[in-house]
C-alpha cells in the first residue's frame, strides 16, 4: 500500500541542499539529491513490512533537492522516485514508477530481485529502450537507511607507512576467510571474520604492511550469473559508493567494517579499498534503471553523440560522466567519508583511466584528477591507479600525476617472460629490476610509483603460472573463451597437478625466482594473497563469478609444507635489512658525487661490465647487478655507508659461472638469499673468484663494509 502526502502531512521543511544525502542531525533527518533535469521529487519512506509512503522534496536550490523532516530517525528505510521527462534520444530516462537508490545512501537494506519491473522500458518491447514500462519497481529494490554518526573510534592510531616500506597484500575478504580454520563459521566471509585476531596477525608475519580489499562497495550480481547458479565475486559492479555490500556484513551494519579496520590498525597494517568509480551496475541503454540513471541520467553518465547511446569506456555498458563538476563532488565526497568516517589508508581504483577522461581524452589535469591533488583529506592516504581502461588510448601506464602509485602490467608480463624463458627479454628485466624509470621516472616521482606484482586477482595463482601453460576456465560457464590467453605461463612440463618429484621441485623454485624478483626490485611490492601457500584455482584464470571453493583460498592446502611462506618472511626481512633497496630513487648506473661510484652496475658472468651486445642477445639469460651502497640517497653526503649487494640472475637450465666482482672496502661476499634450496647459505667468496650460480635461480651476495 502508497501513501502520498503533501509536505505539510509530514511537516517536512524546507531543509539544505548540503551536504548530499540523509542526515541525521539528533532531532531530524535532511535529505538532498542532485538533479539538473527532474521536475519532481518523492521522497519514499518504507516501514518494516514494506508498506511505502511518499512525500515531495520541498525545496529545489542550486541544482539539488532537498527537505527536512523532523523526528525521523536513523534505521528508516527510503529511496526517491524522480520525475520528469523521458526522452530517451534526448539521453532522459526518467520513470517515477522505478524506486531509486540515494547514491549516498551509507546503509542499504535488502537485496535487489531482477525481474524485468526493474527496467524503464518494457523489456521484450520491439521499440527496445524507447518504450516505457509503469510497473512498480519498489518490492525488488535495495532500500538506503537513515544512520547515525556515532562510532567511537577511541585511541585508533593510523599507521601512516611511507611508500618505500610499503608491501601490500591483494586479498578477497570473503575468499580469505570461508575456509580460514581460526573464523568461527557464523562469521566466515565477512568483516568480523577477517578481523578475528589470528587471520591478520598470520598477514602481518609475512611483513605485509597493507591490505588492499577487492571491492566493499554495494554491489550487484550480475543477473546472468544468477541465472547460471552463480554470483558475482570479485565486485566491481557498483551500485553504491558510500554503502558496503551486505554480503560481508555479518551483523548487517558497517561499524563491523570500521571494526575491522582498528583492530588492522593495532596490527600495524593499513586498509586500502580497490574502488570503481567509472562506471556502475546500470549498464547499456538496456540496463535496469536503478539510481543514477533515473536521477539525472544526461548528468551522470557519459553519452555519445546520439545522447539515446552510452559512452563505453569500461566495456561494462557505461561510463561515468567525471566531467561534470556533480559527479567530481559525488566521488571526492565518497574517498573522503571512507577516510574521515571509515578510516581507510588508501584506495586502488578501478580502471583510473576514466578519472582523467574529458571529452579530448586522458588527460592529468582531468576533474578527478585535480580535485584528489589538492584534497588536504586525500593527499595523506595512498591513492594507486589500474592505470588502463578500454577505451581509446587508454593505456596510460606511467603517465598519471605525481603523488599516484600505479599498478605496473610491465613488471608482471616481463619478468614473468623472462623466467619462462623467453627470449629477447633480458634487458626488460634489468629496467623492471631497478625502478622501471622508462615509466615513472619523470616530475619527481619516486621508485615507489610502480606497484610490482607478478599476480592478482585477474589472472593465474601463482602456484597456477608455474602450473598450466593454458587457461581452464570451463567452470564459469563460456566454453573456456573467457580470461586472457596472454600469460606467460610455464607448466614447468606437466599440465596441472603432477605427483612428479622432479616438476614439483621446479615449480616450486620459479615460484621462489619471482617472488625473489619482486622483493628485490625498485618499487612497492604486491603479493596476492595465498602465493606464500601455492594456493591454486585449478588453472581458473577469471574467478569474477566464482564465489566457490575455486576462488576460496583452501587453508589445508601448501604443497610446499609452509618453505615458500617462510621464503617471503625471509624476502620482506631482507628487504628490510638493506636500505639500498628501498631507497627513493631509481638505479639508473648515474655517478654519485658524494661517494665517487655508481649506483649500480650491470656485470656479464665474465666478470666485464655488461654492454649493448648482452642486453641486445636474444638468448642472454644471466647477469649479475652490483648495487654499491657507498652510493648516497641524494646528492647531500650523509655519514655511513650501506652494504653493497650482488644479485646473480641466471634463467638458464644449467648453472653459470659467475667471476664475483672485487669490491674496495670489503674483503668477501656473503650470500644472503637463493631461491635454489640446495645452494649452501654460508657461502662465502672473495673478490674475483668464480662461483657456479645454480640453474634457475637467483643468488644474492652481500658485502659488508669495513
Amino acid at each position: 500500500m502508497t501513501h502520498e502526502l503533501s509536505p505539510s502531512d509530514l511537516n517536512i521543511a524546507e531543509g539544505r541542499p548540503f551536504p548530499r544525502g540523509a542526515s541525521f542531525d539528533g532531532a531530524g533527518t535532511n535529505f538532498a539529491l542532485f538533479s539538473a533535469h527532474a521536475t519532481r521529487v518523492e521522497l519514499c519512506l518504507f516501514d518494516a513490512e514494506g508498506q511505502e509512503t511518499r512525500v515531495d522534496l520541498p525545496e529545489y536550490t542550486d541544482e539539488v533537492w532537498h527537505g527536512y523532516l523532523p523526528d525521523l530517525q536513523p534505521g528508516q528505510l527510503y529511496g526517491y522516485r524522480v520525475h520528469g521527462p523521458y526522452e530517451p534520444t534526448q539521453g532522459h530516462r526518467f520513470n517515477p514508477n522505478k524506486l531509486l537508490i540515494d547514491p549516498y545512501a551509507r546503509e542499504l537494506s535488502g537485496d535487489l530481485v531482477w525481474c524485468d519491473e526493474l527496467y524503464g522500458y518494457t523489456v521484450g518491447h520491439p521499440d527496445k529502450d524507447l518504450s516505457f514500462d509503469e510497473r512498480d519497481s519498489a518490492p525488488f529494490v535495495p532500500k538506503a537507511v537513515v544512520v547515525s554518526e556515532d562510532y567511537e573510534w577511541g585511541d585508533d592510531d593510523r599507521p601512516m607507512t611511507s611508500w618505500d616500506e610499503t608491501i601490500i597484500m591483494e586479498t578477497h575478504v570473503r575468499g580469505y576467510t570461508m575456509r580460514h580454520p581460526a573464523v568461527a563459521e557464523d562469521i566466515r566471509g565477512t568483516c568480523a571474520g577477517l578481523a578475528t585476531p589470528a587471520v591478520l596477525e598470520g598477514i602481518r608475519s609475512l611483513g605485509v604492511t597493507a591490505v588492499e580489499l577487492l571491492p566493499m562497495h554495494a554491489y550487484l550480481d550480475d543477473r546472468h550469473l544468477l541465472e547460471a547458479d552463480r554470483r558475482n565475486y570479485w565486485g566491481y559492479n557498483t551500485i553504491g559508493f558510500f554503502a558496503i555490500k551486505r554480503r560481508y556484513l555479518s551483523s548487517g551494519h558497517r561499524n563491523e567494517f570500521r571494526d575491522l579496520v582498528k583492530v588492522a590498525h593495532q596490527q600495524g597494517l593499513e586498509v586500502l579499498l580497490d574502488v570503481v568509480y567509472n562506471h556502475t551496475a546500470e549498464g547499456s541503454e538496456l540496463g535496469p534503471t536503478l539510481s543514477l540513471r533515473g536521477i539525472d541520467n544526461v548528468s551522470y553518465y557519459r553519452l555519445t553523440d546520439d545522447p539515446r547511446f552510452y559512452i563505453n569506456d569500461t566495456g561494462t555498458g557505461n561510463t561515468l560522466n567525471v566531467s561534470h563538476p556533480r559527479v567530481v563532488q559525488m566521488v571526492t565526497d565518497s574517498l573522503r567519508y571512507w577516510v574521515n568516517e571509515m578510516h581507510v589508508d588508501g584506495f586502488r581504483f578501478d580502471l583510473a583511466t576514466i578519472l582523467g577522461r574529458e571529452p579530448t581524452g586522458f588527460e592529468q589535469r582531468g576533474g578527478i584528477l585535480d580535485a584528489v591533488a589538492q584534497d588536504p583529506v586525500l593527499a595523506s592516504v595512498k591513492m594507486i591507479a589500474e592505470p588502463w581502461d578500454c577505451g581509446p588510448g587508454g593505456y596510460k601506464v606511467g603517465h598519471f600525476p605525481p603523488g599516484w602509485a600505479e599498478w605496473n602490467d610491465r613488471f608482471r608480463d616481463d619478468v614473468r617472460a623472462f623466467w619462462k624463458g623467453d627470449e629477447g627479454t633480458l634487458a626488460d628485466f634489468g629496467k623492471r629490476l631497478t625502478g622501471s624509470a622508462d615509466f615513472f621516472d619523470k616530475r619527481g616521482r619516486r621508485p615507489w610509483a610502480s606497484v610490482n606484482f607478478i599476480t592478482a586477482h585477474d589472472g593465474f595463482t601463482l602456484y597456477d603460472l608455474v602450473s598450466y601453460d593454458g587457461k581452464h576456465n570451463d567452470a564459469n560457464g563460456e566454453d573456456n573463451k573467457d580470461g586472457s590467453d596472454n600469460n606467460h605461463s610455464w607448466n614447468c612440463g606437466a599440465e596441472g597437478e603432477t605427483d612428479d618429484p622432479g616438476i614439483q621441485a621446479l615449480r616450486e623454485r620459479q615460484m621462489r625466482n619471482l617472488l625473489a624478483t619482486l622483493f628485490l626490485s625498485k618499487g612497492t611490492p604486491m603479493i596476492l594473497a595465498g602465493d606464500e601457500r601455492a594456493q591454486t584455482q585449478g588453472g581458473n584464470n577469471n574467478t569474477y563469478g566464482q564465489d566457490s571453493e575455486i576462488a576460496w583460498l583452501d587453508w589445508e592446502r601448501d604443497p610446499t609444507e609452509g618453505r615458500l611462506a617462510d621464503f617471503v618472511r625471509e624476502l620482506t626481512a631482507l628487504r628490510q635489512k638493506f636500505p639500498l633497496l628501498r631507497r627513493g630513487r631509481f638505479l639508473d648506473g648515474r655517478y654519485d658525487e658524494a661517494s665517487g661510484v655508481r649506483d649500480i652496475v650491470w656485470l656479464a658472468p665474465d666478470g666485464s661490465e655488461a654492454g649493448e651486445a648482452q642486453w641486445t642477445d636474444a638468448g642472454a639469460r644471466s647477469i649479475a647487478a652490483l648495487i654499491d651502497g657507498r652510493a648516497q640517497q641524494t646528492g647531500v653526503s650523509r655519514p655511513g655507508t650501506d652494504t653493497t649487494l650482488l644479485i646473480l640472475v641466471n634463467a638458464w637450465a644449467e648453472g653459470v659461472e659467475f667471476r664475483l666482482p672485487e669490491h674496495s672496502g670489503c674483503h668477501e661476499w656473503t650470500v644472503v638469499l637463493s631461491t635454489a634450496p640446495e645452494l649452501d647459505v654460508t657461502v662465502r667468496v672473495t673478490g674475483a673468484q668464480s662461483f657456479v650460480c645454480p640453474p634457475r635461480a637467483l643468488v644474492i651476495f652481500a658485502c659488508e663494509p669495513d
